[in-house]
């Protein structure tokens, strides 16, 4: 009895993973693949919040559209684009497995707020080298977040990868030089992605076989790893 008790009290007090996905540049790709891996966490059985911190609001447009259609719920969107986030966050997160940042662009002190939250910080990038430049200014940022939190952790994803070029290749190279890791998991420029957003779906819906599906598959476990 008291094992029991003991177990269940520490399920009780378990604070779920945060993962913030960031970028001070537009476009990176961030609202696709927040509403994918928070998809992919939630298929496998595990409770899941996507906060949508882009004043914009695509996650919750794209949930709002998901809702209109009449297909199930696989996770609550949240909308968070306050500069409290890091505040509010650990409520939240101790009722989930997982909460799943949607990060703002230029937005710098929503951004923070961000970093002061998370426990991994993806940072999405394009395969190109002014996108890669482009991340200095995050980079800054999180190196500044982690003298405060020495245990946070971060990633390049390279995210629109044109398939059957070499660029994707020579982004990685020029990202070897930079302090934190490049996941393994590419996801290559698809239109299966750009199609579900708009449809509210995610492309293992449409195509469970498909090569988007297994990239945001393998997407997810690299992220897993990132974590532990």
């Amino acid at each position: 009895m008291e094992d029991r008790t003991a177990l269940g009290a520490a399920q009780a007090n378990a604070v779920g993973k945060v993962i913030a996905l960031l970028n001070h540049k537009g476009g990176a790709g961030k609202t696709t693949l927040s509403t994918h891996l928070a998809g992919d966490l939630a298929c496998r059985g595990r409770r899941v919040v996507l906060l949508d911190a882009d004043p914009q609001g695509s996650a919750l447009n794209w949930a709002q559209r998901r809702h209109q259609r009449g297909l199930r719920r696989l996770y609550g969107v949240v909308g968070l684009a306050r500069d409290t986030l890091h505040k509010e966050v650990p409520q939240i997160a101790s009722q989930a497995d997982f909460v799943v940042i949607d990060g703002p662009p230029r937005v710098a002190a929503l951004a923070r707020s961000a970093l002061l939250a998370a426990d991994l910080v993806l940072i999405p990038v394009q395969p190109s080298a002014h996108d890669v430049w482009a991340t200095q200014e995050m980079v800054r940022l999180i190196a500044a977040a982690q003298v405060l939190r020495p245990g946070l952790r971060a990633a390049f994803v390279i995210n629109r990868r044109v398939v059957g070029t070499v660029i994707g290749r020579d982004a990685r190279a020029a990202l070897a030089d930079q302090p934190f890791p490049t996941l393994h998991a590419d996801i290559a420029q698809r239109i299966a992605f750009a199609d579900c957003v708009a449809a509210g779906k995610l492309v293992w819906e449409v195509a469970p076989r498909g090569a988007a599906a297994r990239e945001i598959a393998a997407l997810a476990n690299a992220v897993r790893e990132a974590l532990w």
